[in-house]
Protein backbone atom coordinates (compact mmCIF):
# COMPACT_ATOMS: atom_id res chain seq x y z
CA UNK A 1 0.00 0.00 0.00
CA UNK A 2 1.17 3.24 -1.45
CA UNK A 3 1.70 6.12 1.61
CA UNK A 4 -0.36 9.49 0.51
CA UNK A 5 1.86 12.67 -0.57
CA UNK A 6 1.88 14.99 1.87
CA UNK A 7 -0.20 17.61 0.50
CA UNK A 8 -2.91 14.85 0.26
CA UNK A 9 -2.28 13.75 3.91
CA UNK A 10 -2.87 17.49 5.14
CA UNK A 11 -5.67 17.84 2.96
CA UNK A 12 -7.10 14.48 4.63
CA UNK A 13 -6.28 15.40 8.12
CA UNK A 14 -7.95 19.01 7.57
CA UNK A 15 -11.24 17.74 6.32
CA UNK A 16 -11.37 15.04 9.54
CA UNK A 17 -10.52 17.79 11.98
CA UNK A 18 -13.15 19.69 10.10
CA UNK A 19 -15.84 16.74 10.37
CA UNK A 20 -14.97 15.92 14.22
CA UNK A 21 -15.09 19.65 14.82
CA UNK A 22 -18.43 20.00 13.19
CA UNK A 23 -19.97 16.78 15.14
CA UNK A 24 -22.43 17.66 17.79
CA UNK A 25 -21.91 17.36 21.00
CA UNK A 26 -24.56 14.72 22.34
CA UNK A 27 -27.58 15.87 24.13
CA UNK A 28 -27.52 14.36 27.83
CA UNK A 29 -30.89 11.93 28.72
CA UNK A 30 -31.24 12.44 31.92
CA UNK A 31 -33.97 14.17 34.15
CA UNK A 32 -34.67 17.85 33.19
CA UNK A 33 -34.07 19.00 36.66
CA UNK A 34 -30.56 18.20 35.92
CA UNK A 35 -30.05 19.73 32.92
CA UNK A 36 -29.02 22.89 34.07
CA UNK A 37 -25.05 22.54 35.24
CA UNK A 38 -25.39 25.98 37.19
CA UNK A 39 -28.11 23.49 39.49
CA UNK A 40 -25.70 20.52 39.48
CA UNK A 41 -22.69 23.14 40.35
CA UNK A 42 -24.45 24.79 42.87
CA UNK A 43 -26.39 21.30 45.05
CA UNK A 44 -22.52 20.21 45.13
CA UNK A 45 -21.45 23.08 46.39
CA UNK A 46 -23.61 23.45 48.97
CA UNK A 47 -23.23 20.18 50.28
CA UNK A 48 -19.10 20.77 50.05
CA UNK A 49 -19.73 23.90 52.02
CA UNK A 50 -21.83 22.16 55.06
CA UNK A 51 -19.19 19.25 55.17
CA UNK A 52 -16.37 22.17 55.73
CA UNK A 53 -18.72 24.25 58.20
CA UNK A 54 -19.56 20.77 60.13
CA UNK A 55 -16.03 20.02 59.93
CA UNK A 56 -16.37 16.69 58.19
CA UNK A 57 -12.93 15.80 55.82
CA UNK A 58 -14.15 13.03 54.15
CA UNK A 59 -17.39 14.67 53.21
CA UNK A 60 -16.05 17.61 52.23
CA UNK A 61 -13.10 15.54 49.94
CA UNK A 62 -16.09 13.06 48.97
CA UNK A 63 -16.29 15.67 45.69
CA UNK A 64 -12.78 15.14 44.38
CA UNK A 65 -12.75 12.55 42.07
CA UNK A 66 -10.28 9.57 43.96
CA UNK A 67 -7.72 9.00 40.94
CA UNK A 68 -4.14 10.18 41.09
CA UNK A 69 -4.76 12.34 37.96
CA UNK A 70 -7.32 14.50 39.75
CA UNK A 71 -5.32 17.98 39.67
CA UNK A 72 -4.87 21.17 42.23
CA UNK A 73 -3.91 24.93 41.35
CA UNK A 74 -3.00 26.85 43.65
CA UNK A 75 -0.63 29.22 44.52
CA UNK A 76 1.53 29.08 40.92
CA UNK A 77 1.55 25.29 41.68
CA UNK A 78 0.02 22.13 39.84
CA UNK A 79 -0.79 19.10 42.37
CA UNK A 80 -1.72 15.69 41.59
CA UNK A 81 -3.87 13.30 43.00
CA UNK A 82 -6.74 12.20 45.55
CA UNK A 83 -4.20 11.79 48.21
CA UNK A 84 -2.56 14.78 47.81
CA UNK A 85 -5.71 16.85 47.85
CA UNK A 86 -7.15 15.16 51.42
CA UNK A 87 -3.73 15.68 52.53
CA UNK A 88 -3.84 19.11 51.96
CA UNK A 89 -7.26 20.05 53.81
CA UNK A 90 -6.49 17.47 56.65
CA UNK A 91 -4.80 19.87 58.55
CA UNK A 92 -7.76 22.44 58.56
CA UNK A 93 -10.01 19.63 60.04
CA UNK A 94 -8.09 18.49 63.22
CA UNK A 95 -9.12 19.06 66.61
CA UNK A 96 -8.51 22.87 67.83
CA UNK A 97 -7.43 23.88 63.97
CA UNK A 98 -9.15 27.45 63.62
CA UNK A 99 -11.37 26.47 60.53
CA UNK A 100 -13.37 29.67 59.43
CA UNK A 101 -16.99 29.13 58.11
CA UNK A 102 -17.02 28.71 53.79
CA UNK A 103 -19.78 29.97 51.31
CA UNK A 104 -19.46 29.88 47.80
CA UNK A 105 -20.76 32.39 45.71
CA UNK A 106 -21.46 33.93 42.13
CA UNK A 107 -21.39 29.57 40.85
CA UNK A 108 -21.60 29.54 36.83
CA UNK A 109 -21.36 26.49 35.03
CA UNK A 110 -21.58 24.97 31.08
CA UNK A 111 -21.66 21.68 29.77
CA UNK A 112 -18.32 20.66 28.43
CA UNK A 113 -19.46 17.47 27.09
CA UNK A 114 -22.55 15.09 27.95
CA UNK A 115 -20.78 13.92 31.48
CA UNK A 116 -18.23 17.17 31.69
CA UNK A 117 -19.20 20.40 33.37
CA UNK A 118 -16.79 23.43 33.40
CA UNK A 119 -17.62 25.48 36.35
CA UNK A 120 -16.44 28.94 38.09
CA UNK A 121 -17.47 30.66 41.24
CA UNK A 122 -15.85 32.24 44.93
CA UNK A 123 -14.89 30.80 47.61
CA UNK A 124 -15.60 33.46 50.64
CA UNK A 125 -14.10 32.02 54.69
CA UNK A 126 -15.31 34.30 57.14
CA UNK A 127 -15.61 34.72 61.07
CA UNK A 128 -18.00 36.58 62.24
CA UNK A 129 -18.91 39.27 59.95
CA UNK A 130 -15.53 39.53 58.61
CA UNK A 131 -13.90 37.99 56.02
CA UNK A 132 -10.85 36.08 56.21
CA UNK A 133 -10.19 35.18 52.59
CA UNK A 134 -11.78 34.89 49.43
CA UNK A 135 -11.20 34.10 45.96
CA UNK A 136 -12.12 32.61 42.11
CA UNK A 137 -11.79 28.90 41.25
CA UNK A 138 -12.44 27.08 38.82
CA UNK A 139 -13.54 23.29 38.41
CA UNK A 140 -14.04 20.43 36.02
CA UNK A 141 -16.11 18.03 37.25
CA UNK A 142 -17.43 14.58 35.24
CA UNK A 143 -20.43 12.17 35.83
CA UNK A 144 -18.96 8.95 37.23
CA UNK A 145 -21.56 6.78 37.92
CA UNK A 146 -24.20 8.94 38.56
CA UNK A 147 -22.29 11.11 40.81
CA UNK A 148 -20.26 14.55 39.37
CA UNK A 149 -16.60 14.43 41.00
CA UNK A 150 -13.96 17.44 40.66
CA UNK A 151 -11.57 16.32 38.34
CA UNK A 152 -9.52 19.82 38.13
CA UNK A 153 -9.83 22.52 40.40
CA UNK A 154 -7.88 25.64 39.42
CA UNK A 155 -8.13 28.21 43.08
CA UNK A 156 -6.76 31.29 43.40
CA UNK A 157 -6.92 33.60 46.17
CA UNK A 158 -7.56 37.46 46.25
CA UNK A 159 -4.87 39.61 47.40
CA UNK A 160 -4.84 40.86 51.12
Amino acid sequence: MRALPSGARAFACAVLAFIIGCTPVPQRESDPEETDPTAVVTALLTESAAAWNAGDLERFVSDYARDSTTTFVSGGRVRSGFTWIRGNYAPAFERGAARDSLQFQSVAARWLGPEHVLATARFVLFRGDSVTASGPFTLVLREVEGDWKIMHDHTSRDPD
